[in-house]
């Protein structure tokens, strides 16, 4: 009996996963919906006319980074999570230490803010370079630029002779530091399938919670250690110098179309004849890298994407206040601890440890939900609902807000035991964590092959946010009083609170109207209630 022929639905479920696993979310095909000539993006993969390309030598090909082992794949997402957590560390490892720039430039305190703002001004422009370099050198050498850069940068940091060779070097820190944030969605799309995507990006964006966290807390002791003001600058390079190296030995190349063309160069030098050797070619080498569809790729459709998808929009709205409450914590908890409770600088910086507590929980409660969302991957054909991936945020938006009054209205006060407060920071960095690695999954289900240019715009967004915060944070909690002040943060979460209830009701909709959302899993609905309507049908013949 002969294999039931596959349905278009199932062409189309395969092409996309391969796209997928081909370009990491950064697929340099048009979507149909906006494509010229639909039939020539259907088709300009490869055409009966001419060879077709160099690809893997079967599903189960080792060279194929979606068939190395689990062990070598987790190896690499946590050497992966390592590097994200390096680079963030620096962004708020500084923002200790500000009493003893203060001193040592003679600037003031609204100067002395810049030392993080910058830095996370850095993280705006940043993927704009490494996103189109690292789809056309790969994955390794555009993090080896991005990581050696940032640490010798560090080094300007350390041996400044005035504030503004500070705040220079700090911001072209940054701009190479998000290359591990840029690229390192895309390197966990190059390895791992959908089914195994969930636990790993969870991993993955906890690291962008807990570098943040230990900046303080390591920070604290060396500001009030008897070390000169700069040594916080050499713990950073340390730690950055460590994380490079690690990563230039251990990190082999991910991105396939990159390995596809060093496969082809191989075919071609071991070719029997010219002939067969002019025959050969990868895919890769078919792209067009001038700077015209590059910048088209790159710049303008994320961009256009933020104009023409709301879920994009009201996404990065979202994430963009929350990464901003994140950084305005670093600000304003040492005006509840150091102004009303006097603790010191270290003291302080322990108290973040209670952010890290609940990143880490809300990290542990988003794999939870992953494997549940594993559990639909084979009924829906490896493309379950995006909507499935809200679970996470519809806990931590209700919890962000809690979180947010908890700690203003205890945090005004000094009679009330410092605990208190402190207890909720728990609850607000639990919040924070399952917000992101919810909707950054979502994001991922839903743009699937062009998530990347979501990704790019949604950091853009939250970073530029993330920046402004530190600049007004202190003022708005001194002017306002720590009550008043979280609770305008509260309010604005609450506003926000609703968004992944209303998307896991109407987000399938919205998705149809999308010219970017791929939508297989509505497309696989319809055809699993096809597939219903005969088995009753048949059933019905039967009883008959």
């Amino acid at each position: 009996m002969l294999p039931p022929h596959p349905s278009q639905v199932d062409s189309e479920a395969a092409d996309d996963e391969t796209r997928m696993e081909m370009y990491g979310g950064d697929d340099v095909r048009e979507p149909p919906q906006l494509s010229p000539n639909k039939e020539a993006t259907k088709l300009e993969v490869s055409s009966p006319a001419s060879p077709s390309p160099v690809t893997w030598d079967g599903p189960h090909d080792p060279a194929n980074p979606q068939n190395w082992s689990k062990l070598r794949k987790w190896l690499l997402t946590i050497l992966c999570a390592g590097m994200t957590i390096n680079v963030t560390f620096a962004s708020s490892a500084p923002s200790s230490a500000t009493s003893r720039i203060i001193e040592q430039f003679d600037i003031s305190d609204e100067v002395s803010y810049l030392v993080t703002s910058v830095f996370l001004l850095g993280y705006v422009f940043g993927p704009f370079v490494f996103g189109p370099g690292s789809e056309m050198f790969g994955r390794k050498p555009v993090l080896a630029v991005g990581m050696t850069s940032y640490t010798l940068f560090i080094l300007g940091q350390i041996f400044a002779p005035n504030v503004q060779t500070l705040l220079v070097t700090r911001f072209w820190s940054g701009f190479f530091a998000v290359a591990p944030l840029t690229i390192g969605g895309g390197l966990l799309a190059d390895i791992w399938s959908a089914k195994g995507r969930g636990p790993a990006t969870s991993v993955f964006a906890a690291s962008v919670f807990l570098g943040p966290v230990l900046g303080p807390l390591v920070g604290g002791y060396v500001a009030e250690s008897k070390l000169k003001w700069n040594w916080i600058f050499w713990v950073m390079f340390i730690f950055a110098g460590a994380s490079t190296l690690l990563m230039i030995v251990l990190l082999p190349e991910t991105y396939a179309p990159v390995l596809l063309l060093k496969k082809a160069k191989k075919m071609r030098k071991e070719a029997e004849t010219a002939e067969i050797a002019k025959s050969i070619y990868a895919e890769h080498e078919k792209q067009d890298f001038s700077f015209g569809p590059l910048l088209h790729r790159t710049l303008y459709r994320p961009f256009q994407m933020l104009l023409l998808e709301p879920i994009l929009v009201l996404v990065t709205i979202y994430l963009s206040i929350v990464y901003g409450v994140l950084y305005a914590l670093f600000e304003a908890l040492p005006v509840i601890f150091i102004e009303r409770h006097g603790f010191t600088l270290s003291q302080n910086g322990l108290i973040f440890i209670g952010v890290g507590i609940g990143s880490t929980l809300g990290a542990l409660t988003n794999f939870y939900f992953s494997l549940q969302y594993s559990k639909h991957v084979d009924h829906w054909k490896g493309f379950p609902p995006a909507e499935y991936r809200l679970y996470g945020a519809m806990v931590g938006g209700p919890a962000l807000v809690i979180g947010a009054f908890w700690l203003g209205w205890t945090g005004e006060y000094s009679s009330i035991h410092w605990a208190v407060p402190a207890v909720a920071t728990v609850v607000l960095g639990f919040a924070i964590s399952l917000i992101f690695m919810s909707f950054l999954s979502y994001l991922i289900d839903t743009y699937l092959m062009y998530s990347a240019s979501a990704f790019a715009a949604n950091t853009t967004i939250r970073s530029l946010v993330a920046a402004a915060f530190p600049l007004f944070t202190v003022q708005m909690y001194t002017k306002l009083g720590i009550n008043w002040a979280s609770t305008l943060v509260g309010l604005i979460g609450l506003v926000m609170a609703p968004s992944p209830f209303l998307f896991y009701k109407y987000g399938a909709r919205i998705r149809e109207r999308s010219k970017f959302a791929p939508c297989i899993d509505l497309k696989i609905a319809k055809e699993l209630e096809e597939e219903e309507k005969q088995r009753a049908e048949g059933l019905t013949k039967e009883q008959v």
